[in-house]
């Protein structure tokens, strides 16, 4: 038998809810597959990041770190979760986890603005995308997992288990933090 506060749940979720329009669905799609572009960028090219020209050999990155992975499916979740951030003003953070899944955190770093702002020099245009491109996975520059130098990383590492107890600290310390 539920309990009080699970049967208030779901009426709170029931009388709450309401159907995404489809301009809505279009916006968060193209977002979606533009966080992806750039994961499959990061990884892959390192000049011709429009595709403005066909890709030749040397547009791509001699040795490959990192790996798609994780990428899709963290993208995914962020962009729904945005979502759910601005139409609920929850106080929420996104704690990734997965080996190898820096792009898609970048990505939407990026997207969002707060990359450029903190690195200038990878501007939101196709320069700065080539730029953002080359840094990744580069000795010296980004790292294939979140390091401190993605805005807004907490935590080091690649690892599952970096990322639960960081997400269980946060979690912790701030009750009220969705985690």
């Amino acid at each position: 038998m539920p309990s009080t506060k699970e049967i208030n749940l779901q009426r709170s979720v029931e009388e709450t809810w309401e159907p995404i329009g489809s301009d809505e669905i279009r916006k968060i799609d193209a977002y979606w597959r533009a966080c992806n572009y750039l994961c499959a960028g990061m990884i892959y090219l390192r000049d011709n990041p429009l595709l403005k020209t066909v890709l030749r050999p040397e547009h791509f990155k001699n040795r490959l770190l990192g790996h798609w992975g994780s990428d899709p499916g963290q993208t995914f979740t962020w962009v729904h979760l945005n979502r759910a951030i601005r139409k609920h003003a929850l106080n929420m953070i996104y704690i990734s986890g997965p080996g190898h899944g820096a792009p898609a955190v970048i990505s939407n770093a990026y997207l969002e603005g707060t990359y450029s702002e903190i690195y200038p020099e990878v501007s939101q245009d196709e320069e700065g995308m080539r730029n953002l491109f080359r840094a990744f996975s580069f000795p010296g520059r980004l790292g294939s997992h979140c390091t401190p130098e993605v805005p807004g990383s907490i935590h080091e590492g690649g690892e599952l288990g970096y990322s639960l107890s960081h997400a269980f600290g946060a979690a912790f310390d701030n009750p009220d933090l969705i985690v």
